[in-house]
């Protein structure tokens, strides 16, 4: 998505550790003029007619998962990183590594949220190696649920971690800008399919 690219390019800082900042209009500071347009570059790639969500991961995922579960229709879940006295009855539960925090995590979903006869789009905001994406992966299959696709707003091609979400059969994947080197003030980006 070249509009996305280009505000990587211009507003994107690379810090040390490979660290791509994108917080000044993708997950802290939001855009939500490119979040509409996000989702609609989403609607175009992914089969929205029987989705009966969108599910992310707390919490930098929320603000665009929101926006496109809006744009189609379904409410919104996102897998919280800590258990509250609010959540009732069961849990589905995934153990990642956060790349972001550098430690172990536990990704919950109440099953009150989450069935088996939910169709399930998995929304994004940034992938690295893919921990977080494997876990809500986990969430869907421990739930019964069918997984109807995976779309990313920004993945960092060079870490590997959209690779492997690829591969899956019969489930599409789509990251809008993959950056595939960066460096500070050089970005390159791979080529769209």
């Amino acid at each position: 998505m070249h509009e996305l690219q280009e505000r990587i390019r211009k507003e994107g800082k690379v810090l040390p550790g490979n660290i791509i900042k994108v917080d000044g209009f993708l997950n802290h500071r939001v855009d939500t003029q490119l979040m509409e347009h996000i989702a609609e570059e989403f609607q175009k790639y992914f089969d929205t007619s029987d989705i009966t969500m969108v599910l992310t991961a707390e919490a930098s995922g929320i603000a665009l998962a929101t926006v496109c579960a809006q744009k189609f229709g379904v409410p919104m879940v996102f897998a919280k990183k800590a258990k509250s006295d609010n959540i009732e009855g069961g849990l589905y539960q995934s153990e990642i590594f956060s790349y972001t925090y550098k430690k172990k995590m536990t990704l919950i979903v109440s099953k009150e949220w989450l069935g088996p006869e939910d169709k399930v789009l998995i929304i994004d905001d940034f992938m690295a190696k893919g921990n977080a994406m494997q876990g809500l992966i986990d969430l869907v299959n421990e739930a019964g649920a069918t997984l109807k696709g995976i779309g990313v707003a920004v993945e960092k091609g060079f870490q590997g971690g959209g690779d492997r979400f690829r591969s899956i059969p019969g489930v599409p994947y789509k990251a809008l800008a993959v950056i595939e080197e960066a460096t500070p003030g050089h970005i390159v980006f791979r080529e769209e399919d």
